[in-house]
């Protein structure tokens, strides 16, 4: 099969490559001690004997890849661990064109249920698990249309996830889809002219697996329709989503117009800027040049593997907008969110890539003409319609930018406009906590808030520290116990969410490790099982008894995870009071980051108990800082 990183190419020297049976045979024949194969699917296994698989050569599941490593790295002599599972792009690529079954499943994430803590993109190592800022902070969500469905994610300690079996994605019907033809047509781009031997050089810039080289083939075949000059040279980036890929293209009147194989330093004519972060690259920024090089831009940038090991990382698209402009020049760029437009009117952010392409030809920076490139997408013969289609909206995101982000994004001007005040952010506090246990203890919430709020005020502060308690005195009163787990995936709104994105006859599984009936690993950590869909039931009659929370009739507040849960609430009342009692304009900012250290408890479980370590010596340290202000001024 494939061979991750570049995707694609066979094993070994024959057409066929081999197999998995003959690499071990190999293996063995060289002498190897102990050899394992890992699989994502050891079932296929079966039957190996008999096709010749060495005996003696065990076939474990990928989870347990680990305990594998750590048992060979004791054993003398030379060990092998074959490793069998098909590159994630390659798989993606099979789906999309029907030689691979494509299965019926996903994954959706309730994100009132997330706790941001990130364990699911830690276990998976997966870039699907996209950030996603809410009201109550950041959370998780699956990016449906990078999935590999992989579902290692569900192995994340966390009871949010639901995975969905059967059915389909809904996709927008023909006689409710804009397109662009809507918004009227489009003046004709003057199409910039190769005489005098110029070569126009264009480089693709963006992530692996999205389609980076097929624009560059585009490209290619539309000038060879043309009878143009054409080189084009592919650098392909890791076959999981995230690694840089570029394809470099030159056009020219004739071939003998072109004398290298690709785009040379500070000589690129257009940048085709799928995505910010490899666009600031030092091997895309090295093209540029001001007063040549133009730049189309899509403002999105997917998150990267930083994301996966840090949870509070953050996508600098903005920075990389910036730095591009003082490059080229910001009347040299292009810029649009090309991942949101091709989400909200194609349904599937693969279609980026061929939005910014028709982008950059609607501004006149590209040397072909709109039917070659119309016949280019006909010849690649895949989703060739919706390619044409993106490649039209990508056209009018250039000449009406303003129309189509009232599209995409309806509403977005007012909502940048809202200004936040401290009321409505306890109102919708208050009113989530009613209905989490009841008005009075929503009330003891909204009192304390006042409370700070009336000492901020006096010292003459802004109302920065009495937000912060706002919203984390609000998130240790809220603690995710098993009725509030089951509140929530009982929600309205979640199930209307469901139903928003799924068609056809589908089921829902509940991905959960009850501390009463879950078994452990063998580090003594909670496993989830899946829970079908009669758990919807279990769980509303589960949600109704959230009046028995910390009583005597509560069996789950028994559990150590809840009377810490119970604790830290007026363990951080104290603090605050401590720190109001003494607050001045000197030790605001420190008061602040007191009152901040709840953002760093997030998770369930040995997830939780982790962070809460953590935030307990920071805890520890600033409230030594807050009752020694002169050994603090001392140290500074």
């Amino acid at each position: 099969d494939a061979v991750a990183m570049t995707g694609g190419q066979p094993i070994g020297e024959r057409p066929e490559g081999l197999s998995v049976i003959q690499i071990a045979q190999n293996m063995r024949a060289e002498g190897a001690v102990k050899i394992t194969v890992v699989t994502d699917e050891p079932e296929k296994y079966a039957q190996a004997r008999q096709h010749g698989l060495p005996e003696g050569i065990d076939v474990q599941h990928r989870d347990r890849l680990d305990a594998v490593q750590r048992e060979f790295r004791k054993i003398p002599g030379t060990t092998a661990i074959i490793y069998d599972q098909t590159c994630a792009t390659e798989k993606r690529r099979r789906r999309k064109r029907g030689t691979a079954v494509d299965p019926a499943k996903r994954v959706v994430i309730n994100e009132l249920v997330c706790e941001g803590c990130g364990d699911c993109s830690v276990q998976s190592n997966c870039l699907s698990v996209e950030p996603l800022e809410t009201e109550f902070g950041r959370k998780r969500a699956i990016n449906q249309s990078s999935c590999n469905k992989d579902m290692s994610c569900l192995k994340g300690f966390c009871p949010s996830f639901v995975s969905v079996e059967g059915g389909q994605l809904k996709k927008k019907g023909k006689n409710k889809a804009a397109t662009p033809a809507e918004f009227g047509l489009m003046p004709e781009p003057a199409i910039p002219s190769l005489a005098g031997g110029k070569v126009w050089g264009v480089v693709v810039a963006g992530v692996g697996g999205t389609g980076v080289i097929t624009i560059g083939q585009l490209l290619g075949m539309a000038a060879h329709i043309e009878a143009k000059g054409i080189v084009t040279q592919d650098a392909a980036g890791l076959a999981q989503k995230g690694g840089a890929t570029w394809s470099h293209v030159l056009i020219g009147d004739t071939q003998d117009d072109i004398r290298t194989t690709r785009v040379g330093t500070a000589a690129a004519d257009l940048i085709l800027a799928c995505d910010p972060l490899v666009t600031v690259n030092g091997e895309t920024m090295a093209r540029m040049r001001e007063g040549r090089t133009h730049v189309a831009l899509n403002s999105h940038s997917s998150p990267t593997a930083a994301f996966v090991r840090n949870a509070n990382w953050q996508n600098p698209e903005d920075a990389c907008a910036a730095e591009i402009a003082r490059a080229v020049g910001i009347d040299a760029m292009g810029t649009f969110d090309a991942d949101a437009a091709a989400t909200t009117l194609m349904g599937d952010s693969i279609y980026v890539n061929p939005m910014i392409l028709g982008y950059a030809w609607q501004k006149g920076w590209i040397p072909l003409e709109h039917e070659s490139l119309m016949r280019a997408i006909e010849l690649n013969a895949v989703a060739v319609e919706n390619n044409k289609t993106a490649f039209e909206w990508g056209r009018q995101a250039a000449v009406r930018p303003e129309e189509l982000q009232k599209r995409v994004r309806p509403g977005q001007i007012i909502e940048f406009k809202k200004r936040e005040s401290v009321e409505s952010l306890v109102a919708r506090r208050v009113e989530f906590l009613t209905g989490y246990q009841n008005a009075a203890y929503a009330d003891e919430y909204k009192q304390f808030v006042g409370k700070v709020q009336r000492a901020e005020a006096a010292v003459g502060k802004s109302t920065a520290l009495t937000e912060a308690v706002a919203r984390y005195l609000f998130k240790l009163m809220a603690y995710k116990d098993e009725y509030e787990v089951a509140r929530l995936h009982t929600d309205r709104a979640f199930l209307e969410r469901i139903e928003g994105m799924f068609e056809g006859d589908y089921k829902l599984n509940y991905h959960l490790a009850p501390p009463l009936i879950a078994k452990r690993n063998s580090k003594g950590q909670l496993q989830k099982q899946k829970f079908g869909p009669w758990m919807l039931t279990g769980f509303k009659l589960l949600a109704k008894l959230k009046g028995v929370r910390g009583t005597a009739l509560d069996i789950f507040g028994r559990t150590e995870e809840r009377k810490t849960e119970r604790a830290l609430i007026g363990e951080y009342r104290a603090s605050i009071e401590e720190v109001i009692g003494a607050l001045r304009a000197d030790n605001h900012a420190l008061a602040l980051e007191i009152a901040g250290l709840p953002e760093q408890i997030r998770g369930y479980g040995h997830v939780k108990d982790r962070n809460l370590a953590a935030a307990r010596s920071r805890w520890s340290e600033l409230m030594g800082k807050w009752r020694n202000p002169q050994a603090q001024r001392a140290a500074a």
